[in-house]
């Protein structure tokens, strides 16, 4: 059986179409806005993504700077997952970028797959339409950490909503004033918000919380500046853990 997915999105920001090149088209750039770890090898024909142990490996399918930019992957089985970017210059250096993935999803348990991949996805491109429009130019280091599991999704929302010191109907724009130790406050605002995850900017981050695919909440941000990895994985996991352990089971 299974099912395909489909999801087009469009963006008009404040950024040259080299900049926006430079977002989806280099490892560096892929690492601010999107999950894990990326690298792209334009002279082999190759995206590398890494992330929770998933390593897929790409391959370019068009590559016309900077313009167009699109690459698939095809499994054994059967799943396919493709990302097609257009970037169109307008005038007084602004640039719609259109964005278009896809995949098929093989076998007869999908349905959880498609709802993560639909939130998700909605997240992601929020945080690439954020990134261009607050941060082009500059890249960050990815951030990937993993809560306790959460089988009572609605009780481990309500939780994160708390923690975030969010009202239980949160929306884009409203304030998050939170201390997490080892880091210090995290002073920003929400820049999107679903059923299943929260997206929140601050002057040097883009902090990411979502609902696993396999039940543990997620952690995935990313860090601009001279942040210790380290540090900031060991206090998220820390906040993580407080946050949710005990709570949900």
């Amino acid at each position: 059986m299974g099912k395909n997915f489909e999801r087009l999105d469009s963006v008009e920001v404040d950024a040259t179409p080299e900049q926006v090149w430079q977002a989806i088209a280099t490892g560096p750039g892929i690492d601010s806005w999107f999950l894990g770890r990326n690298e792209v090898d334009a002279d082999a024909g190759v995206v590398r993504q890494s992330f929770a142990g998933y390593e897929p490996a790409h391959r370019v399918t068009a590559w016309d700077p900077p313009h167009k930019f699109s690459y698939r992957s095809d499994d054994p089985d059967g799943r396919t997952v493709a990302y097609e970017f257009l970037i169109e210059g307008r005038d007084r250096s602004s640039t719609v970028l259109r964005m278009a993935s896809s995949a098929f999803l093989p076998g007869d348990d999908w349905a959880a797959e498609y709802e993560a991949m639909t939130n998700g996805g909605a997240l992601i491109f929020a945080t690439l339409a954020t990134y261009l429009s607050h941060f082009a130019g500059r890249t960050a280091r990815p951030l990937t950490v993993f809560g306790p599991l959460t089988p009572d999704w609605p009780r481990a929302r309500a939780a994160l909503l708390r923690a975030l010191g969010l009202s239980p109907s949160p929306a884009a724009g409203d304030r998050v004033d939170v201390p997490v130790d080892g880091i210090g406050r995290i002073d920003g605002e929400v820049f999107f918000v679903n059923d299943q995850t929260v997206g929140v900017r601050t002057q040097d981050a883009l902090y990411r919380f979502m609902r696993g695919f396999h039940g543990p909440i997620v952690a995935g941000h990313h860090l601009f500046g001279q942040a210790d990895l380290g540090a900031a994985d060991r206090a998220w996991q820390a906040w993580l853990d407080t946050t949710f352990s005990g709570r949900n089971r």
